[in-house]
């Protein structure tokens, strides 16, 4: 394996069907990323835990458990973007699929270069919230903890710690677009600034489901909220100061 090969994002995919993961890894692979294959999803969360994805492509319809039980054990041990590919076409698994952590769904069957274009648009997100905006924006690299309200956020950890000492999990989802908001405090952003995106759908309505759950990790009341103000017709606004260490 060259250096190159290792410095480009791992992919793991949870397909139990070889001909479909054949071709999913060939596509990924043709486009310059690494990828594993993997039959089950207890297989896939050992992996994960192991080897710490970029991405995890997920196939709901498994031998040995739901994919979506799957989604969830990701984000809770070990957090990593998710893409959901499978058969179901029901706007309920959409929906909690979106709900659980996973940044995108594709409904079989699907088109491999539409497939990497997702998983290349996923990434870019998180490479685009890992890094400032503008100079002004973002906190040393040494500082990684950020304090506002009753929160401390752990960046690299991807928690938050209130002062009461209770300690949540964020999904890799949930950690990158507060990340974004802590960066850009008391600044209107777009959804398209919060996806890192241009020219989001308008229907595409993935980035108020997150902002919905983390406000509720936050304690921030969805009907009136204080943290994460939404300004309708413009984006939305953290409204806290934040300190960095």
């Amino acid at each position: 394996m060259t250096g190159q090969e290792t410095s480009s994002p791992l992919i793991l995919v949870l397909e139990d069907e070889p001909d479909i993961a054949r071709i999913i890894c060939s596509a990924l692979s043709g486009y310059g990323f690494r990828s594993e294959h993997l039959r089950t999803g207890r297989e896939l969360l050992a992996r994960a835990h192991q080897t710490s994805p970029d991405l995890v492509i997920v196939d709901l319809g498994l031998p040995d458990m739901d994919g979506m039980q799957v989604v969830r054990e990701l984000q809770d041990g070990s957090p990593c973007a998710v893409l959901i590919l499978t058969g179901r076409n029901d706007l309920t698994d959409r929906v909690l699929g979106l709900e659980l952590g996973a940044d995108d769904y594709i409904v079989k069957p699907f088109e491999p270069r539409e497939l990497v274009a997702r998983v290349r648009s996923i990434l870019r997100r998180y490479t685009r919230a890992a890094a400032p905006d503008a100079p002004g924006d973002a906190a040393p690299p040494e500082r990684t903890v950020a304090r506002f309200g009753n929160w401390q956020f752990d960046t690299g950890r991807h928690s938050l710690v209130h002062t009461d000492g209770s300690e949540t999990s964020l999904s890799s989802a949930e950690a990158a677009l507060l990340l974004t908001l802590v960066r850009r405090p008391n600044k209107i952003l777009s959804r398209e600034q919060l996806l890192g995106e241009r020219d989001v759908d308008p229907f595409d309505r993935s980035i108020d489901v997150r902002i919905s759950r983390l406000r509720r990790k936050l304690g921030d009341d969805p009907h009136s909220p204080k943290l994460i103000k939404t300004v309708y017709g413009a984006g939305y606004l953290f409204a806290a100061q934040v300190g960095w260490e």
